[in-house]
């Protein structure tokens, strides 16, 4: 995807983003290709392949919520900032929180958003099930790209989300996934709300977002559950 196909599929999801935005994601990729050859962050980093599957792919998530108000978003096993990063480049209102586990991923982070000169933007070198020990109902939004399945990412998701926030995870195909976490999302106050199929323009391969809400506030005792359950499961 080149930079024109960029900027038109966003259109075409009703992001119109600006020459600014453009040159920070620019710079974005000039540091992930940079520091990929120490660290190696990605397997993806043709110039053409990062804006189609890591920068358009992120900001999909616009499909299914209005990013344009003053949210606090956190994204679980962000990775090399996917998609947590990219949103807040192109959405500056947004307070975002980065969440991994590798602390070469946080320092590339940090340094990415010391270069761009990014506000309200927070990393935490953190495991999710001990990061969310200390955040449960805290987040408008709490999103999740291609990481774990939905079953157990649920469960280190959903108790951060504030009550009437919602919890986004991005995948691929999820349909047997979906199907045997929904008891699980129903345990934690979760009502699946959309299920949001799509075809990743070019590429073709197929991407589901889905919006799951939150009804109902974590509290002690099912937080407790929750941790028992997730060590039982390592």
């Amino acid at each position: 995807m080149n930079k024109e196909e960029f900027i038109s599929e966003l259109k075409k999801i009703g992001i119109e983003i600006s020459d600014k935005e453009i040159k920070m994601l620019d710079r974005y990729y000039e540091l992930l290709k940079e520091w990929n050859e120490k660290i190696n962050l990605t397997g993806i980093i043709d110039y053409e392949e990062v804006y189609l599957k890591h920068f358009y792919d992120s900001l999909t998530l616009y499909r299914d919520i209005d990013l344009n108000e003053n949210l606090s978003l956190c994204d679980i096993g962000t990775g090399a900032g996917f998609p947590g990063l990219v949103l807040k480049i192109v959405f500056p209102n947004l307070k975002v929180t980065l969440v991994d586990s590798l602390l070469k991923r946080i320092n590339f982070l940090n340094i990415v958003i010391s270069e761009l000169n990014l506000k309200d933007i927070y990393t935490y070198h953190a495991r999710c099930e001990d990061f969310l020990l200390n955040h449960v109902n805290s987040f408008d939004i709490v999103t999740s790209r291609a990481v774990s399945n939905l079953n157990l990412l649920s469960k280190m998701c959903l108790p951060l989300v504030k009550k009437e926030g919602y919890f986004i995870p991005m995948k691929a195909k999820c349909d047997e996934e979906l199907e045997s976490s929904k008891e699980t999302i129903n345990k934690l106050h979760g009502e699946i709300i959309k299920i949001d199929k799509f075809i990743l323009p070019k590429e073709e391969s197929t991407r589901t977002i889905l919006k799951i809400k939150k009804i109902k506030e974590t509290n002690e005792n099912s937080l407790k559950k929750i941790k028992k359950d997730i060590i039982l499961k390592k």
